[in-house]
């Protein structure tokens, strides 16, 4: 897990601009749209999607890191009732850390894409 950092200046802000250009970047990544709002595919399964709400991002995310992260920034991690049995987790784009949306980007990636596929990303047949 990338570490958590303190509150961040509206210099570093995040637009789901930066979200697009960052996950379309992961090999065999295609978008389209999942509860009506835009979304992100690696072989068809879902990995990230703008919330309906606004400027929120849904990842996939490992149940004891999203316990770590929103321990660590309620402002910037937290889910909803919806969320609360599914391995999922809510991000505030104004306040989350460019290298930390990468790295959660990154990590949701691999928790959907087939093994033969992370393994070409880390440079493996």
């Amino acid at each position: 897990m990338a570490s958590v950092q303190g509150p961040k200046s509206n210099q570093s802000a995040v637009t789901f601009a930066t979200v697009r250009k960052l996950a379309l970047a992961m090999p065999e990544t295609t978008e389209g749209t999942s509860y009506g709002a835009p979304a992100f595919f690696v072989r068809g399964k879902l990995f990230a999607r703008k919330h309906q709400s606004g400027e929120v991002l849904v990842i996939k995310i490992d149940m004891s890191e999203r316990r770590q992260r929103m321990a660590a920034d309620p402002k910037t991690f937290y889910i909803t009732d919806h969320y609360l049995k599914h391995p999922m987790m809510l991000v505030r784009l104004s306040s989350v850390y460019p290298d930390d949306l990468r790295d959660l980007l990154e990590q949701s990636w691999r928790r959907s894409a087939p093994a033969r596929l992370t393994a070409s990303l880390d440079g493996g047949p």
